[in-house]
């Protein structure tokens, strides 16, 4: 099979264009679901797929498909990844996906314009919970995984809730299951690694075997408001010393598991949050995360236990609720070899690795064959706007992307 030969400057024009839309004054990005910038991204991404001479269509939540009609009936051979960014996000997360796909689907219509398989872009209307706390919504849809009314369920931090956001782009809660589709037989998702570890390894190429689960747990810490100048220290219940134990625990929690263990607190709410008040209340999230699934289910027994120990020496009371509970996903062996293959074929390193980040390919992994090729992050950084992945290391990734879509698609035989 001939490799494939991408069009490298239309991966730089794609990326930059998309790096426009949603800029903040501050540095990065920011294009959260049901927005005017996620519509006029969806806008912009629909004309490069008509461009690409695919025929396109929108789901009921808002999923973009370009499709590639192949000779034959057959499982669709899906590719992309989403268009939706966290606040101040970096130029890379998602877009590249999303651009890699239309780039490498087009090079492999220069080798033969229809494949034997039918091959779709993916364009996820949402991954990142960055308006709405909604866990992989777009993916979650396509697999029939939504109840309508979960619509009614999410609001953001304007009291807005999802459904009405939907409603503003025509977008009909009722109609959500006709999202779902049964006709897939497997999934590629290219992304930055956003971690140091091919970087440092110098290595070309990421191939995921597995997905980290992810866990988000809600932990409220009740003490009870004194005055901070005439109640003694001892007749305290002080919810925030409590809450900032806690937090060392579940940094000490994941030590003690040891890698590649995950566990981190990024949001805290203190309450009432005065300096001269005793506070009563802590709100807090632990993000927890392992490629293991007894090892994930023991780190959040350990996280638990440590925060009612704590909870019990202070005094005050402790609540536990669980957010989101997604076990690890395994890519499938034989993509996961395909792409070893292409890399190959191509002189390329590649290492195989557990993504600690959860991706559209967590969730559709479940279900459909998957696999997910990363390329280098500099420094590490992702989700920021120092996020940078050069353009030397960019290209490769979406030359074995293409070689692998020909080679699945039967484009090549």
């Amino acid at each position: 099979m001939d490799a494939a030969k991408v069009d490298e400057a239309l991966i730089a024009e794609y990326l930059d264009r998309l790096y426009e839309i949603g800029r903040l004054d501050g540095g990065g990005v920011w294009r959260p679901t049901y927005s005017p910038a996620w519509q006029e991204a969806r806008t912009v991404v629909r004309g490069w797929l008509s461009a690409a001479g695919l025929s396109v269509r929108e789901d009921a939540v808002g999923n973009l498909f370009g499709r590639l009609a192949g000779t034959e009936a057959g499982p669709v051979v899906l590719v992309g990844s989403h268009i939706d960014t966290v606040y101040a996000g970096g130029k890379f997360d998602g877009a590249l996906g999303v651009v890699g796909a239309i780039v490498a689907l087009r090079a492999l219509q220069e080798r033969q314009p229809r494949p034997r398989r039918p091959v779709e872009v993916f364009v996820s209307c949402e991954e990142e919970d960055s308006r709405f706390i909604c866990n992989f919504w777009g993916s979650r849809a396509m697999l029939g995984e939504i109840d309508p009314a979960e619509a009614s369920n999410y609001r953001d931090a304007d009291g807005i809730v999802m459904s009405d956001a939907m409603a503003e782009y025509g977008l009909e809660p009722r109609r959500i299951g006709e999202a779902r589709r049964n006709d897939l037989g497997a999934f590629l998702e290219l992304h930055i690694e956003q971690g140091p570890v091919l970087e440092q390894a110098g290595i070309v190429l990421g191939i995921v075997e597995a997905i980290s689960g992810l866990n988000r747990t809600s932990v409220q810490v009740v003490g009870q408001a004194d005055h901070a100048g005439t109640t003694p220290i001892a007749m305290r219940r002080d919810a925030g010393l409590a809450a900032a134990e806690m937090l060392l625990a579940v940094r000490s929690v994941a030590d003690e598991l040891g890698e590649p263990a995950r566990a981190t607190v990024g949001t805290l709410t203190m309450y009432p949050n005065q300096p001269n008040i005793v506070p009563s209340r802590v709100e807090f999230i632990v993000d927890s995360r392992h490629p293991d699934r007894a090892a994930q289910v023991a780190l959040l027994e350990a996280i638990s236990g440590r925060c009612q120990e704590v909870a019990a020496r202070h005094g005050v009371s402790v609540s536990i609720k669980t957010l989101i509970d997604q076990p690890p996903t395994v890519m499938d062996p034989r993509l996961v070899a395909s792409l070893e293959g292409c890399a190959q074929r191509r002189g390329l390193s590649t290492r195989r690795m557990v993504s600690g980040a959860g991706h559209d390919a967590q969730v559709v992994g479940r279900k459909i064959p998957t696999v997910m090729l990363f390329v280098p992050s500099q420094g590490g950084r992702s989700h920021s706007p120092a996020e940078h992945t050069s353009f030397e290391q960019i290209v490769p990734g979406v030359q074995v992307l293409a070689d692998a879509l020909t080679e699945l698609s039967g484009a090549g035989s």
